[in-house]
């Protein structure tokens, strides 16, 4: 759009939107006439993009009146999975649906009803607030394989996460597990120019990513070895003299214990667990240690490694504190919560679930630092520090698959109704066959989303959702960051779909909720959550308009103000009190990967090679955006990568089907044979489906064929004890060529 273009002239009206697409929520500018969009650009004022959308953020247009969206109510009328739906009105609908649940809440407790939900894609505490006031603690992300742990353990050490990352005075940063390469291009740009002025970037990841080409060093660990390098890390960095010996004795616990315990991780320990040379971990530690102020910028990686995750992200974060990496210029900062609007936890009601529905939580037996148990003394440590607490729709969730066994087994109680909110756990979830099964049993099932996906075909009813052009957006890290974004809607949601706030509140209303909804409409509930910042602004749309943004100005070494941490000991807990208290290591102890060469030497016979899953790429994200062919182009058919020589051994060539298989299962995907990933490595893409083929039963649009979470494990045992988090990476494989008579045949 030509700058000194005369919209008013024209009747054309300039609205701050944002791109929906992934998490970065980039600012758009949407060009509108007459209630329709005329055309987009990135806003240049917008702060994460200035200006600049990926291919994802500039096909909004193509989503947004898309022939395959779900523009209206449907009900199921035939058999499940069997495709036939007809057309209601929302208030049928909804009517049905809060009958429904009411009736199971009657028959089987309010702990019968569940809900999933999606990344960033939804008013997320609009759905936890629905629950608490429904009764039930089960409700759900996939973000167990997604920061949440990293979050929770790095509070439990510092008082909370430090996943601010300042960048202006730093002078190396770790990318542990991240390719913003690919993945988060206004970051690829900031650190590109950075390293121009000398920042120096270390790059942790088993492939040579894009971000790994423009890096100083380069360690290609062995997938799933995470915890092995971080505990070497720290072994040089004590035992050379690399840590911050000021910081440790001022504001650091355990330092002692801490030592003596990571004595024995030396590099020669190391080098056959993660396949680094012990010299490249002594280089990279010191580069680290050496080059202060300095960033660990997390990265999904760690995360997804089961049993092994929290042990690594605890490792992870000693890291940063004994180097003193931490809330000061150029480090990892320790923002805590918005004291100045209202948060996400303030508005979501916590306080009316009782404590004998939160011991009903699925999972808070097992896992309990990412449930009700952990949470609450994260909680109340927060409270006392802050002044107020993490998010609990995010921090403190039932455990998914845990859940999905419920449905299937009735075990500890039965789970009889499902509620999706933007997302497809048939694709996006551990052990995808468990999922399916657990999908197509339970007894009620009811999606909110965009598209019918292979979850929404096996529904009771799929309800059509406003996407990034039609609902307004406040983005604030989950929140847990002490700034915020915000973006207006640029039109009235097109045909009958609805903001997922609307669908919540509704519901809730009907079910005897009303006095709790106080706020018709999101954007009244988002003024109510950004009075109190002052702007005097007389609407929503107003403030994004003439403010959009809040950022407070920056404090650094709050600690020295508020007279340390905030922890149990007001100090960095080398040596965690939480934890412990928790019935947890308070150290971070090795343990294998849940498959390995080395622990399960008849195992890796069968299954030589060494699986990771999970890798986003680009242009999708997730499981999203198969539908739409603009996108699809640009990667249409499944790959996953290896070497060269390892292809040779089996025969296989580029573009060969191939099948991968685990303990679990099997899928397909072709060959694409490169030296981006060492011999014995395969990698694999994630969240793959085809939305052109039949979305019904028995295929439901491939959603087995190439999915890469049928070779997962979700298992109590492969998970983290602490989180619950289950395997992604570092799983053991086996490969061999798909047969040309099976060639077009699924699982």
């Amino acid at each position: 759009m030509k700058r000194n273009f005369d919209f008013e002239q024209e009747g054309i009206q300039v609205k701050k939107s944002c791109c929906y697409f992934c998490h970065q929520n980039c600012g758009v500018l949407a060009y509108v006439k007459d209630d329709k969009v005329l055309a987009i650009e990135g806003d240049p004022d917008f702060p994460t993009n200035t200006g600049g959308l990926c291919c994802r953020g500039n096909i909004a247009l193509l989503h947004l009146d898309h022939p395959d969206r779900v523009n209206y109510p449907l009900r199921r009328v035939g058999k499940r999975g069997e495709g036939k739906w007809e057309t209601i009105s929302w208030d049928q609908a909804l009517d049905e649906i809060a009958a429904k649940l009411g009736q199971i809440r009657e028959e089987y407790g309010a702990e019968a009803v569940a809900t999933a939900g999606g990344t960033q894609r939804t008013d997320d505490w609009a759905r936890r607030r629905f629950m608490n006031l429904f009764g039930s603690p089960n409700g759900f992300h996939n973000s167990h394989l997604c920061w949440i742990p990293t979050f929770m353990i790095e509070t439990a050490v510092c008082g909370w996460s430090p996943f601010e990352i300042d960048l202006s005075y730093s002078r190396c940063i770790v990318l542990w597990g991240q390719n913003p390469g690919a993945s988060n291009m206004p970051e690829m740009h900031h650190l590109s120019e950075l390293r121009q002025k000398g920042l120096k970037i270390i790059t942790i990841d088993p492939r040579f990513t894009e971000t790994a080409a423009k890096s100083d060093l380069w360690l290609p660990l062995r997938p799933g070895s995470d915890l092995a390098l971080a505990l070497a890390w720290l072994h040089v960095i004590i035992y050379e003299g690399l840590y911050d010996p000021v910081f440790v004795e001022n504001y650091c616990e355990g330092f002692g214990e801490l030592a003596n315990h990571v004595e024995q991780y030396t590099p020669e320990w190391a080098e056959p667990l993660t396949w680094l040379s012990a010299d490249l971990i002594r280089e990279s530690a010191r580069m680290y240690a050496m080059n202060k102020p300095g960033n660990i910028q997390w990265g999904v990686a760690m995360d997804q490694q089961g049993r092994a995750s929290g042990a690594a992200i605890h490792a992870r974060t000693l890291i940063r504190a004994i180097t003193g990496n931490l809330d000061a210029p150029g480090s990892d900062l320790l923002t805590g919560p918005s004291l100045e609007f209202i948060t996400d936890e303030e508005m979501e009601a916590n306080e009316y679930l009782s404590e004998e529905q939160k011991a009903k939580q699925i999972g808070a037996d097992k896992f309990k630092l990412l449930t009700w148990p952990g949470y609450s003394k994260i909680a109340e440590m927060s409270k006392k520090y802050w002044g107020k607490v993490p998010t609990a729709e995010w921090m403190c969730e039932a455990h998914p698959p845990s859940v999905f066994r419920a449905i299937l087994s009735g075990d500890p109680y039965p789970v009889k109704a499902l509620l999706v909110s933007a997302t497809n756990p048939v694709n996006s979830y551990g052990e995808s066959k468990l999922v399916l099964d657990a999908l197509r049993e339970v007894d009620f099932m009811v999606t909110c989303d965009y598209w019918m996906t292979p979850t929404a075909a096996l529904s009771d009813y799929v309800l059509p959702i406003a996407g990034a052009l039609e609902r307004p957006t406040i983005t604030s890290s989950y929140g847990c960051s002490d700034f915020l974004l915000a973006s207006q809607r640029a039109i009235k949601p097109m045909y009958e779909r609805r903001n997922d706030y609307n669908f919540w509140r509704d519901l809730g209303i009907r079910l005897g909720q009303k006095d709790m909804w106080p706020w018709e409409t999101v954007e009244d509930a988002y003024l109510h959550k950004i009075e109190p910042l002052g702007y005097g602004s007389d609407s929503y749309d107003e403030f994004v308009e003439y403010w959009r943004f809040h950022f407070p100005e920056r404090q650094y070494q709050k600690y020295l103000d508020k007279g340390g941490f905030g922890t149990p000991s007001g100090k960095i807990e080398l040596y965690s009190s939480v934890l412990k208290d928790l019935g947890y290591s308070p150290l971070p102890e090795y343990v294998g990967p849940v498959e390995n060469e080395i622990d399960h030497p008849e195992l890796a016979e069968e299954y030589p090679l060494v699986l990771s899953t999970g890798n986003g790429f680009m242009p999708f994200h997730h499981s999203e955006h198969f539908q739409i062919p603009d996108v699809r182009f640009l990667n249409s058919e499944p790959y996953f990568q290896i070497n060269p020589e390892t292809a040779e051994e089996y025969g296989i060539e580029e573009g060969d089907w191939v099948w991968i298989e685990t303990q679990r299962g099997r899928m397909k995907q072709k060959a694409d044979v490169t030296q981006a990933v060492a011999p014995r490595v395969i990698i694999t893409q994630r969240g793959w489906w085809f939305p052109e083929r039949k979305m019904k039963e028995p295929d439901l649009a491939g959603c087995l064929e190439s999915n890469t979470n049928v070779l997962t494990s979700t298992r109590d045992e492969d998970c983290c004890p602490l989180s619950g988090t289950w395997a992604n990476r570092g799983l053991l494989c086996k490969i061999y060529k798909v047969d040309s008579t099976e060639q077009k045949e699924g699982n």
